[in-house]
């Protein structure tokens, strides 16, 4: 029997990459995003995260003519970038609604058909911004970090009812993202160039990094697994380096961050 899989955010990136990969092996995969049309071997559905009446309506769409959802990758996100101080809040809180309340929305429509139907699996996109806060992406790095702390909360909750829910953590990808940030430089004649060189340091590494195909399929891979931990990273470098955040002291991990990106 075939699995049906939602992917949201699944029209371009590393989201479409995932539903191609999950379709190769041989899934039903219905994309959710705010685009109008979608990529031919996906059921699109046009639809906004953010919106909970819009996201249950086509939850039940897709029970109706399924009969049941295995999986959700929630992947629909953005980011922003900028000092903090500078940052508009209706920015901060639009980025705070699809990053994470958005995510939300989606596992809450599907959590009680996949506890009716006995076991599910939820993987969410988070980043490796969430072990390793970017200076002058905070707002992002803050959303990624909520995203991380939902899941694993969200993990133990639905253990009993054998869904099993994971993160996986991309770091730097070559992608429309990367164009498609919001990006501020509000402030950065009192920053000194600092917000201006960190997002251009940042933009370098993400399109000298793996291509979204990878991430997909890794992404894909995770979502078939019978049993998941809850994070991932992608790559060996990256696996290492969230590691390595997680023993070294706060204080030098916060410098060798700081020298990185806020320099």
């Amino acid at each position: 029997m075939h699995k049906t899989a939602i992917v949201t955010g699944g029209s371009s990136g590393i989201g479409l990459a995932a539903a191609k990969a999950l379709h190769g092996a041989g899934c039903v995969v219905y994309e959710f995003s705010r685009r109008k049309e979608g990529a031919p071997f996906v059921r699109h559905m046009q639809v906004d995260v953010t919106d909970v009446t819009a996201v249950e309506a086509a939850v039940k769409e897709v029970v109706a003519k399924e009969g049941r959802i295995d999986i959700l990758v929630s992947n629909a996100g953005f980011g922003i970038s900028g000092a903090a101080e500078f940052t508009d809040g209706a920015d901060s809180k639009k980025l705070m609604d699809v990053n994470l309340f958005g995510m939300a929305h989606v596992c809450n429509a599907v959590i009680p058909l996949m506890r009716e139907a006995g076991g599910g699996k939820i993987v969410c996109t988070s980043s490796v911004a969430a072990a390793a806060p970017i200076p002058f992406q905070t707002w992002y790095s803050v959303s990624k970090a909520a995203v991380n702390a939902y899941v694993c909360a969200l993990a133990n909750e639905l253990r009993p009812f054998h869904i099993q829910v994971c993160a996986v953590m991309p770091g730097d990808i070559r992608t429309g993202f990367t164009a498609a940030r919001e990006k501020s430089a509000a402030g950065d004649e009192i920053y000194g160039g600092r917000i201006a060189r960190s997002v251009a340091k940042m933009e370098q590494d993400e399109q000298n990094g793996m291509s979204a195909d990878k991430a997909g399929s890794y992404i894909a891979r995770i979502a078939l697994k019978r049993k998941v931990k809850p994070l991932y990273a992608i790559g060996f470098s990256y696996k290492l380096i969230c590691f390595l955040l997680q023993v070294l002291p706060c204080r030098l991990k916060n410098y060798l961050i700081g020298k990185l990106y806020a320099g």
